[in-house]
Formats: C-alpha cells, sequence, structure tokens
C-alpha cells in the first residue's frame, strides 16, 4: 500500500486556500455572491450562518461538488479548479460531512470504508485484508480510537451514526490533508466523544493543518475556533479573530439587531395526565422507568448518547415494543403496533433522524407534509387532490417561514434546517394530543431552533402535551415546564423547569454530582 502524501507542510504564510470572488447559481438562484475567503495553516475558522445562508453549498464548492462556480480558488498559492471530488482530495482538501450515511458504504467492511478513498485518489486499490486492517488500525488510532478485529471486519453499514461519524472522520485524516472541512460534525457525538474530537483538532492545527469548522453551537466555536467568518444570504457578513462578540456575530447572522441571551419561558402548571408509561426497560440491564405526560405542559428529556431518549419516544409512538411495560392513554390502556396505531390516538413521532426517517427523497415539500394525512388530500377513490395538498404544505411553509422557492421543489434540495422545519411542521399540522419530538434542534440554526421552539411552545398553551428529547441542556431549558434527566435508561433527576440551576442539570446528566461541569 502507497503512503498517503502529507499535504501539511507550509513554507510562508501563504493561505493553504484562497477563494476569490467565488459565486454559485442553481438556475436564476443566486446562492453564492462574491465569497472571498482565506484559509491559513495551523488556524481554525468557524463557519457560521443560518439555514440558507450558503455555508453548505461553499463547502461544496471547495470539496468539489459544484463544479460550476465563478470567480477563482488558490490552492498552496497556485490557482486551481475545483471541479470534483477527487480533484480536491488530491489537492489536500477533505470534506466530512455532515450527512454521515453518504459517507458510508454497506456491504463493506469497517475497515475497507476506512481506506476507501485510496482507489480514488492512487488508482491502486487495495487487495490484501490484512493491509486494509493495518491501514484502517492506523486511521483510527489518529482519533484514540482501538477498535477489534471483529469490528474491523463488520458491516461498516450496522455502525451506528457516532462511530460512522468518527470512520468518515478517519478515513479524512488518513490522507494527511492541508485543509480539513467538517460540517457539524458533533451533531452526532457525546460530550466525551465531542471533546476528544476537540483534542485530536487542536492536535491538527498544531501540525500545521487548517480547518474550517462548521457548527451552530457557539459554546463550541468560543473553545476551538481562531477566527469566525458569518454568511448571510450567500455572502459574507463578518470575518472576524479573537476575542469574539457574539452579539455582533449573532446581529451579522440573522441581519437585524438581536440579544443574545437564554429565552426563558413562563412555565405552565401540569394538567391532566395524557400518557404515560410504567415499567419501561429502555436498555439491557436497566432499571424499569415510569414517566407521565400531563397536558397542557412541554416535558423535556434530556440525555446523552445512549441514555434511551430515542428509546423511550419509540416506545410512545409505537416503533417499538414496550415489552413487559404497560402504557395508558387518558387512564386507558393504550398498547400500539405501529406508529399509525399512535397516530389514530393522537400520538406522533418527529423521528430523530430525518434524513432516514423522515424525508422520501426526490418529494416535494407539498408531498412531504401531506404524507401523514393521505386521507385529508385525498378523495374517497384515492386521488390525491393536489390543491389541498399545495394548501396544506404553504401553511406550513408561512408558519415555520421555510426558505424555498415553491411548495413543488424537493425536501432535500432544501438546508438542513428548513427540512427540519418542514418535518416538525409537518407533524405539527396534524394537530396531536401529544408530540413526541426526538433532537428537534440537531443541525439547525438559533433562528430555526427559536421558531421551532415558539410552535412547541404554542402547542403547549393550548392544552396539548409535547415531549422534547434532546441531549444538549441549553435546548431543553429553552423550551420545558419540566425536566427529566436520562442516564443509562434511568431518571437521575425528574424537577420543574426553573428548580435547578445548570450546573445541577449537568451533574445530574453525567451522573457526577462532584464535576459537574467536567466534559460539557
Amino acid at each position: 500500500m502507497s503512503p498517503a502524501v502529507d499535504h501539511t507542510a507550509q513554507t510562508d504564510d501563504q493561505p493553504v486556500v484562497r477563494l476569490r470572488g467565488v459565486g454559485v447559481r442553481f438556475g436564476t438562484n443566486r446562492v453564492l455572491e462574491n465569497v472571498s475567503l482565506d484559509l491559513h495553516a495551523g488556524s481554525i475558522t468557524a463557519l457560521l450562518g443560518t439555514n440558507g445562508a450558503g455555508k453548505s453549498t461553499l463547502i461544496g464548492t471547495v470539496s468539489g461538488a459544484n463544479a460550476h462556480y465563478t470567480g477563482d480558488i488558490e490552492v498552496g498559492g497556485v490557482p486551481a479548479r475545483i471541479s470534483s471530488p477527487t480533484v480536491a482530495r488530491r489537492a489536500g482538501i477533505e470534506t466530512v460531512h455532515q450527512k454521515i450515511s453518504d459517507g458510508i458504504v454497506p456491504g463493506l467492511s469497517v475497515a475497507d470504508n476506512a481506506v476507501l478513498t485510496d482507489l480514488a485518489v492512487s488508482g491502486r486499490p487495495v487487495l490484501r485484508r490484512s493491509d486494509t486492517e493495518a491501514a484502517a488500525r492506523t486511521a483510527l488510532s489518529r482519533l484514540g480510537l482501538s477498535w477489534s478485529d471483529e469490528v474491523l471486519r463488520a458491516d461498516a453499514g450496522r455502525l451506528g451514526t457516532s462511530d460512522a461519524q468518527l470512520l468518515v472522520l478517519a478515513r479524512a485524516l488518513r490522507g494527511r490533508p492541508r485543509l480539513l472541512i467538517l460540517d457539524e460534525p458533533t451533531s452526532a457525538l457525546t460530550a466525551a466523544e465531542a471533546d476528544r474530537l476537540f483534542d485530536v483538532l487542536r492536535a491538527l492545527r498544531a501540525e500545521g493543518l487548517a480547518i474550517l469548522f462548521v457548527s451552530h453551537r457557539f459554546g463550541e466555536i468560543e473553545r476551538l475556533a481562531d477566527r469566525i467568518v458569518v454568511l448571510r444570504d450567500g455572502s459574507p457578513a463578518l470575518d472576524v479573530a479573537r476575542p469574539f462578540d457574539w452579539h455582533a456575530a449573532l446581529e451579522a447572522m440573522l441581519g437585524v439587531p438581536t440579544e443574545l441571551q437564554q429565552h426563558v419561558v413562563a412555565p405552565l402548571p401540569p394538567g391532566e395526565s395524557v400518557l404515560s408509561v410504567r415499567g419501561a426497560v429502555l436498555l439491557p440491564g436497566a432499571a424499569p422507568l415510569d414517566l407521565t405526560v400531563h397536558a397542557g405542559q412541554v416535558t423535556g428529556v434530556l440525555g446523552l448518547l445512549g441514555a434511551g431518549k430515542t428509546e423511550l419516544a419509540e416506545i410512545l409512538c409505537g416503533v417499538r415494543e414496550a415489552g413487559t411495560a404497560t402504557l395508558e392513554r387518558e387512564g386507558r390502556p393504550y398498547a400500539p403496533r405501529t406508529p399509525a396505531a399512535a397516530q389514530a390516538a393522537g400520538i406522533v413521532l418527529v423521528p430523530e433522524d430525518r434524513q432516514r426517517q423522515g424525508i422520501q427523497p426526490g418529494w416535494s415539500i407539498a408531498h412531504t407534509v401531506g404524507l401523514p394525512e393521505l386521507r385529508r388530500v385525498a378523495t374517497a377513490w384515492g386521488v390525491l387532490r393536489g390543491a389541498e395538498e399545495r394548501r396544506r404544505a404553504a401553511a406550513v411553509v408561512a408558519d415555520f417561514g421555510v426558505v424555498t422557492t415553491s411548495v413543488a421543489e424537493r425536501v432535500d434540495d432544501l438546508s438542513g434546517g428548513n427540512q427540519q422545519k418542514v418535518i416538525v411542521g409537518r407533524w405539527l399540522a396534524t394537530d396531536p394530543q401529544v408530540a413526541v419530538l426526538d433532537e428537534p434542534f440537531r443541525g439547525v440554526d438559533i433562528g430555526a431552533r427559536r421558531t421551532i421552539g415558539t410552535a412547541v411552545r404554542a402547542r403547549a398553551s393550548e392544552g396539548k402535551a409535547v415531549v422534547v428529547l434532546t441531549s444538549d441542556v441549553d435546548e431543553v431549558l429553552e423550551v420545558a415546564d419540566r425536566l427529566v434527566v436520562l442516564v443509562s435508561g434511568r431518571v437521575t433527576l425528574d424537577v420543574a423547569a426553573g428548580e435547578r440551576d445548570r450546573a445541577t442539570i449537568v451533574a445530574a446528566l453525567l451522573d457526577d454530582p462532584h464535576h459537574p461541569e467536567e466534559s460539557v
């Protein structure tokens, strides 16, 4: 196996990658306009912007996905035409995209996936399994991972989201790139895994790597970045080095004066019990869990990856068998065997993974919104009523501020945050009595987060029940009336919002009262 080319050596202050007047147009829609940006060795640049600001298009352009850009790109001081991802890799530009499933080839082993780009860059296939596994171990060790032979030989398509993300990152680093682009890299990681990633990125920065880091989490950027660049409406709105003025950054993102402060809700008192579960075993070996959800209240369930949040959501909504657990809906036995049965009982689920579980590729916004209520958008003979479908979709677009040209636009062509608004909006538009939202704020900017949060609060104020499951402390504090903390499938805290300070909540989340802020 040929050794990887080390692109990281830098002999002067010449930017690793320089953009000058870069623009991208999709049809009549100009997505990027006159973007100029220098990315230097040994520096972490954070790219910020609301969903639809052009971040993904900029990343795609630098990584070779948008070949028909205007303007100029230089790599190492030399003009370059980044016409494909392969050209970008050969120039030393590696990208880890937010949609991790696109970077994994199911059916191939974990080891094969770890060295997958060798063929594209060198043209030489890897034939011997021993060489492949040795190369995979070397790549993974850079992230402090020591996966067993059994894992290396397993089908990569069976990896969880977090492990798949780490695998794709290890593969990107294997080529010793000069520029590493990370799009929302911590969205599926636990706090401990994110800390480990940050340690790796700091070490790579010290080695001279240029890093472009996309995140909606200001806390992460404050900890990690040397510089922030804000895009708004496809153009640069701010480019500053430390120390960061977050009020200015937020104003540059949104385009209007605003206050950067935690939104404080006026807690709503609990109403009648509308949904309860007793004796639910969320994880192997975990103690049985009891939970009651009340009308007119947002119940926030906080837990890290692997805490059992998704298992709880799926039991409540008929996706997962309840086992020996018993459920009641308004005091009567409730045993949904399918999500359709749960929906018939007035309970809906907004799933954690919108790409795999919420979106049909190629479908329009109108079709996507209309799917949960086909009987209402079709005639008694099963003929789709297009006008009604479009009307419902237009209402969701208006209510949630979805950035789109038309409800006929493909939902998978929207930015991640706008996709999330469509998915959340379509389920809330069914007027459920209980809405269960699993990680509804993942991968969305602060503006989209507040839009979704406002809609959630409105549901509760109308007397409906909402369950929001998240791994982010600040997200749950912004929206919940009641806070339930899950650790390894068990409840470590169950209090009304405002009864505990943030440090106590974090301690319950980590189940370690002696070090409440550690790893967060």
